[in-house]
C-alpha cells in the first residue's frame, strides 16, 4: 500500500495534507531561515493515531518530523527533505482534571503553554513557566526542547516541571509513565530521557506537568545600567536581598530602540543607558517593599517599578517584543547561548565585532540574566550562511558556556555539537540514538548528524 493510504486509514484522509498550500505553515519555521517541502503532513489525534502512523512509517522506512507549534527558531521541527513526514501534534491538545492535592495535571502535547496556564489558573495554581510564544508554544515541543524562559531563575526549565510523560518510539511502541509519583526509581528513567531530545528519541504526546501555587501578588522593575556587570551585581543583591525574585532579564539600548520604533512607542524611562535590567518578584503577599528596599541596597533608587498589572505587562513587552521586532528588521540569525555570568560583561563586548567580521550588520543581544542565557540576534547575513553562526558559537566556548541554552540544537547546531561536548559524550548520545531508532527515522539531521556518518 502507498504510504499516503496507508497514513490516511490511521488518522483518516482530511488529516494527511498533501497540498501544497496546506503543508506550507508546517515547512517554514517561525524565524523563516529554515524550511524545506514534505512528502505530507499527518495529523494524528491521540497516542493511538501517533503509533499508529510510526508503524506504517517504519515499516515503509519514512522519515519522520515532528512538529508542535512550530515556534522553534534552529530548524528541529520542519522537515528537510522533500521524502520526509511532518507529524503535527496539535490536535492532541486535551488538558485533564487538576489534582490539586498533588498539584500535577495530565496535558496533550498538542496543548499550548496559555492553555495550560488557564487550567491550572482555575485550581489556583501556576504551571511555574512562561515566555513570549505561550500562546502558540505546544507542551510537547517545550518538553522536547526543555524550554525555559524567564521564570527558569526561581523554578527551573521544563525538565524540572515533567513529573512523567507518556511517548511514542520509532517502532511506533508506546512508553507511558503518568503517575507523578515523586518516588519512583525501578529502572531507568526513560521519561527523563526524552526531555530535550528533540523528537530524536521519541514522540511525546502527553505529560504530567507539575504545578506551583499561583502567586498574585507581583511587582516589577525596569534599571537602567552602565554595563552587564554592574548587572550582575545587582543580581547579587536582588537574590540576596529579595527572595520572592522570580526573573531577572535584561537588553540593550540599541535592542530597546528597535522595540520602541517596531511598537510605535516611546521609552518610559527618561535617561537612557547602555544596559536594562528587568526584574520581577513575586508573592503571597504584596513585594514591593522588599523589591524597592533590595533596589535601594543596590544603589538603583531610579529604576521604574511597576505594581499593577497593566504597568507589568507594558513594561514586560519592551523585553517580550525583542523578537517580533527583530523578525519584522529581516531574516536574522538566531543563536541562543549561555554564558558563566562573571565572563558575561566580555562575551557582550566582543560580540559585535566577531559578528562584523563574519559579515553581519547588526547586532541585538538580549536575555535571562539569572541563568546567563543570551539571545544573540544577527541581521544582514544570508540566511544559509554558516559564518556568523561559527563566529558566534566559537566565541561561546572560549567563554566556557554552551552552544544552547533553551532552544535546542535543531540542524542549525548539530554540526557543533561534538565541539561544545566532546567526542566520548557525542558517541554515547549516538549509541542511545541507535538503541531507540536504529532505522534513525525520528527527526533525521536534528541535533545529531545523519545516520551515514555515524
Amino acid at each position: 500500500m502507498e504510504l499516503h493510504e496507508a497514513l490516511a486509514e490511521v488518522v483518516g484522509p482530511a488529516h494527511v495534507l498533501t497540498d501544497p498550500e496546506l503543508k506550507a505553515g508546517y515547512e517554514r519555521d517561525w524565524t523563516g531561515r529554515f524550511q524545506g517541502h514534505a512528502s505530507a503532513v499527518v495529523r494524528p489525534a491521540d497516542t493511538d493515531q501517533v503509533a499508529g502512523v510510526m508503524r506504517v512509517c517504519a515499516g515503509l522506512e519514512a522519515r519522520v518530523v515532528p512538529q508542535g507549534g512550530n515556534t522553534g527558531m534552529v530548524g528541529g521541527g520542519v522537515p528537510r527533505e522533500p521524502h520526509e513526514i511532518v507529524i503535527s501534534m496539535l490536535r492532541l491538545n486535551e488538558i485533564g482534571p487538576v489534582d490539586e492535592a498533588l498539584g500535577q495535571v495530565t496535558v496533550g502535547a498538542g496543548a499550548t503553554l496559555a492553555a495550560l496556564r488557564d487550567a491550572a489558573s482555575q485550581a489556583g495554581l501556576d504551571p511555574a513557566l512562561d515566555f513570549a510564544a505561550r500562546d502558540s508554544c505546544t507542551i510537547g515541543g517545550v518538553v522536547a526542547c526543555d524550554a525555559g524562559g524567564a521564570r527558569a531563575l526561581r523554578h527551573g526549565t521544563a525538565r524540572a516541571r515533567v513529573a512523567g510523560l507518556e511517548a511514542v518510539l520509532a517502532d511506533g511502541s508506546v512508553i507511558s509513565r503518568l503517575s507523578g509519583l515523586t518516588k519512583d526509581n525501578a529502572g531507568y528513567n526513560l521519561p527523563a530521557l526524552l526531555v530535550g531530545s528533540e523528537g530524536t528519541l521519541g514522540i511525546v504526546t502527553r505529560v504530567r506537568w507539575k504545578l506551583v501555587p499561583r502567586l498574585d501578588s507581583r511587582v516589577a522593575a525596569l534599571v537602567a545600567l552602565g554595563s552587564a556587570g554592574e548587572a550582575a551585581q545587582l543580581l547579587a543583591t536582588l537574590r540576596a536581598r529579595a527572595p520572592s525574585l522570580e526573573s531577572c532579564d535584561f537588553f540593550t539600548d540599541d535592542g530597546l530602540s528597535l522595540v520602541l520604533a517596531h511598537q510605535r512607542r516611546s521609552s518610559p524611562l527618561a535617561e537612557r543607558a547602555p544596559f536594562y535590567v528587568l526584574a520581577e518578584c513575586a508573592a503571597r503577599s504584596d513585594p514591593t517593599e522588599e523589591l524597592a528596599e533590595a533596589l535601594t541596597e543596590a544603589g538603583a533608587d531610579d529604576a521604574l517599578i511597576a505594581d499593577d498589572s497593566s504597568s507589568r505587562e507594558r513594561l514586560w513587552a519592551l523585553r517580550e517584543g525583542h523578537a517580533e521586532a527583530i523578525n519584522a528588521a529581516g531574516i536574522p540569525h538566531k543563536l541562543d547561548v549561555g554564558i558563566p555570568l562573571d565572563r558575561l560583561d566580555a562575551f557582550l563586548d566582543r560580540v559585535p565585532a566577531a559578528v562584523d567580521g563574519a559579515g553581519g550588520e547588526r547586532v541585538i543581544l538580549f536575555g535571562h540574566l539569572g541563568d546567563g542565557n543570551v539571545h544573540v540576534n544577527v541581521l544582514g547575513a544570508a540566511p544559509n550562511d554558516p559564518a556568523v553562526d561559527d563566529a558566534v558559537l566559537g566565541l561561546v566556548l572560549e567563554c566556557a558556556g554552551t552552544i544552547s541554552a533553551e532552544h535546542g540544537i535543531g540542524v542549525a547546531k548539530a554540526a557543533w555539537l561534538e565541539r561544545a561536548r566532546g567526542i566520548t559524550e557525542v558517541a554515547a548520545m549516538r549509541a542511545v540514538k541507535r538503541a531507540l531508532d536504529p532505522g534513525w527515522l525520528l527527526n533525521p539531521g536534528a541535533v545529531l548528524t545523519t545516520k551515514e556518518e555515524t
